[in-house]
């Protein structure tokens, strides 16, 4: 479990397996998520939407091949894919920055429930690389 307080506001990102109402953790690598905690006010329009008390939730998976997206950018507050080097703006809808990843990482919709960050949506898109 996950509450907002466990976050470092503007990052590094925390890497998530979901949890199930039941209890069941989904460790699939395609369920790897990455948390971060933002400002509100610094969220775009879409980004807020999807946030649960500045927290953003995106899919861990790069677009680009497949990669883990498990590395952090200071100097641009962004996530960053650690094979291609894809960056991603986690106030912005995950979208891409630099790097050769072909689209936004897929956002994952958030809630507070009982102080703890709980899904609330599925994801926005396709979660995982460009397919062969």
């Amino acid at each position: 479990m996950v509450r907002p307080e466990d976050l470092a506001l503007g990052g590094p990102q925390m890497q998530v397996y979901p949890m199930a109402p039941d209890g069941t953790v989904r460790n699939s690598r395609l369920n790897l998520v990455i948390l971060a905690k933002f400002d509100p006010a610094a969220l775009s329009d879409e980004t807020r939407a999807r946030a649960a008390d500045g927290v953003v939730a995106c899919s861990a998976v790069c677009t680009h091949q497949g990669c883990p997206v498990n590395m952090w950018s200071n100097e641009r507050n962004a996530f960053v894919c650690s094979c291609h080097g894809s960056i991603f703006d986690p106030r912005n809808g995950a979208e891409v920055i630099d790097g050769p990843a072909p689209r936004p990482l897929a956002a994952l919709g958030l809630k507070l429930k009982d102080g703890v960050v709980t899904v609330a949506s599925t994801f926005s898109g396709r979660v995982g690389g460009e397919q062969g």
